[in-house]
């Protein structure tokens, strides 16, 4: 499902129409229906989101579920929305790129801190 169809369906039960979401959230009249063809701001996609109480990754058809559920899910959203903003305007390329870029340092950073964490503890021994 796409995610103005998405919208639609939450619009719908919620009884209200694209042209009053866009209005009370603060975006550009027309805009949800122009996501079906052009990408929409992150920060955008956040207000409808907020509005209707839901998960970005719900509207993205990321995630089934309309909540978000525990600490660990809103940092991971919160990750992936600072990733998502910082990589505005790469092409799918340079994102892959940054991407592994950013697995390699995530993963030399938790091995210092491991090795940092066995220091401790030889040294308490």
């Amino acid at each position: 499902m796409s995610l103005t169809n998405r919208i639609k369906e939450l619009a719908d039960q919620k009884k209200v129409t694209f042209a009053e979401i866009e209005r009370i959230v603060g975006i550009s009249n027309g805009q949800i229906r122009r996501w079906d063809t052009s990408s929409p701001k992150i920060e955008n996609i956040q207000k409808v989101a907020d509005f209707f109480d839901v998960s970005t990754d719900y509207l993205l058809g990321r995630s089934t579920t309309t909540s978000i559920e525990g600490n660990v899910q809103e940092e991971s959203l919160s990750s992936q929305i600072m990733f998502r903003m910082n990589t505005e305007g790469l092409s799918e390329d340079e994102v892959d790129e940054l991407k592994d870029e950013v697995d390699r340092f995530l993963r030399f950073r938790r091995s210092e801190i491991e090795r940092e964490r066995e220091r401790k503890q030889d040294d308490k021994a």
